[in-house]
């Protein structure tokens, strides 16, 4: 593993285990087994390693994304899209808590749109693929509409995960309501 990547999974590993306002870089480089240096080498405070650790997620959500049948309807990939989103923020609530404390402490939060491109653009192809096969409206501005999409499925899926203290009874019904929604969107 790269000095990088050792430096982000310590980060996240103290971050969730203290905190980041109890987190130094010296506990940060101990964590990494390198020199603080070598830290400097890559981010130039603690709170510059969230970028990579928000790349991380996105990495590892949009991976998942491009595992979708590319033949399969504008359905069907709008809903593997939001189990992906929700099964996400369901397994790493933490890490997504603290992904967004981290970024609204820093000026990195204007990374957050160029971190999300690779999202935004997966589901501008599958809109602009459903649009040339007249699936969907072709007056819509893809762009536009990947960001909506992508936003709307996030937000709910925090809003079910991280921010609902009631008991998580009806997540398939969110989920459907949500795909509907989509779906009438697009049409």
């Amino acid at each position: 593993m790269d000095k990088k990547q050792r430096i982000i999974d310590a980060a996240i590993q103290l971050y969730l285990k203290n905190g980041i306002e109890k987190t130094t870089i010296s506990h940060i480089v101990k964590e990494a087994g390198i020199a603080q240096g070598t830290f400097y080498l890559y981010f130039p405070t603690k709170l510059a390693v969230m970028p990579a650790i928000a790349e991380q997620m996105v990495a590892t959500v949009h991976e998942k994304l491009m595992q979708i049948d590319r033949n399969a309807t504008i359905r069907e990939k709008m809903l593997n899209c939001i189990n992906i989103l929700f099964s996400n923020t369901n397994t790493y609530q933490e890490l997504t808590k603290l992904i967004y404390t981290g970024f609204t402490q820093t000026e990195e939060v204007k990374q957050w749109e160029k971190i999300y491109s690779p999202l935004y653009a997966w589901v501008f192809e599958v809109i602009e693929e459903a649009q040339s096969n007249d699936e969907v409206d072709g007056k819509l501005d893809a762009k536009v509409v990947a960001r909506i999409i992508i936003g709307a499925i996030e937000s709910t899926a925090e809003q079910i995960y991280l921010f609902d203290d009631s008991p998580i009874t009806q997540v398939e019904h969110v989920k459907d309501n949500l795909l509907r929604f989509i779906l009438n969107g697009l049409n």
